[in-house]
C-alpha cells in the first residue's frame, strides 16, 4: 500500500504505508554490538558444536520465519534486529512471499542438514562430502533468487549504494554465494576421487 503523504518510516520504497510501524528503541549501533558480540559468543561454541551456518539459521531466522507478521510492531531484540537489517532490502517487513518462503526453507531444511554435516564430518561418515554439497548448493540457490528477485525489482527496496544498508546489510549475503561455492567445489573433488577410486576397483576386478 501506498501513500503521497511524508514517511514516518526509514524503509524504502519511500511512498510504502505502514500503518502499524513502531521504531526500535534501540540504536543502530546497539543492534549490531549485540549481535557481534553477545552472539560472537554463541557462535564460536555452535561452530564447534553444531556449525555457524546451523546457529544463524536456527536462532535469527528462525525468528523471522515464525514471527515476520509481527515484525513492525514488536519490540524484542531480533525483531528489531530484522527491522533494522530491513532497511537494506524493506520486503522483509512486507511479508514478501518468496522471502518467507526462501527463508522458513532455510530454517526448517537446512537448519538441520547443516547439523548433520558437521556431525558427519566430526564421525567421518561416508554421506559427509554428499551432504555438504547438497547444503552449500541449497544455499547458493537461495542466495541466487535473493539478488535476482531484487535485481529484476530494480533494487526499490532499499537505498541503493548506501555504505551501511546496501554494501554492508546487503551485498554482504554474497558471502552466501562465495563460502558454498568453496564448499561445492571440494565436495566434487572429493566424490569424484572416490568414484574414480571405485571404478580402479572395479576395472581391475573384472580384468582378473
Amino acid at each position: 500500500m501506498t501513500t503521497n503523504a511524508s514517511p514516518l518510516h526509514p524503509y524504502w520504497p519511500r511512498q510504502l504505508r505502514l500503518d502499524n510501524f513502531v521504531p526500535n528503541d534501540c540504536p543502530t549501533w546497539h543492534l549490531l554490538a549485540g549481535l557481534f558480540s553477545v552472539s560472537g559468543v554463541l557462535v564460536v561454541t555452535t561452530w564447534l558444536l553444531s556449525g555457524l551456518c546451523g546457529f544463524i539459521h536456527m536462532v535469527i531466522e528462525g525468528w523471522f520465519s515464525l514471527y515476520h507478521k509481527d515484525l513492525l510492531g514488536d519490540q524484542a531484540f531480533l525483531s528489531q534486529l530484522w527491522k533494522e537489517y530491513a532497511k537494506g532490502d524493506s520486503r522483509y517487513i512486507l511479508s514478501d512471499n518468496l522471502t518467507i518462503c526462501m527463508e522458513t526453507i532455510t530454517a526448517c531444511l537446512w537448519r538441520p542438514l547443516s547439523l548433520w554435516v558437521v556431525i558427519a564430518f566430526l564421525r567421518q561418515q561416508p554421506l559427509r562430502f554428499v551432504l555438504q554439497l547438497v547444503v552449500s548448493v541449497g544455499q547458493i540457490y537461495g542466495d541466487v533468487l535473493y539478488f535476482l528477485t531484487e535485481h529484476r525489482d530494480g533494487f526499490q527496496h532499499g537505498e541503493l549504494g548506501h555504505p551501511l544498508y546496501f554494501w554492508f546489510y546487503c551485498v554482504m549475503n554474497g558471502l552466501w554465494l562465495v563460502l558454498p561455492g568453496i564448499l561445492v567445489l571440494d565436495s566434487v573433488k572429493q566424490l569424484a576421487h572416490a568414484q574414480s577410486v571405485l571404478d580402479a576397483k572395479g576395472t581391475k576386478a573384472k580384468s582378473k
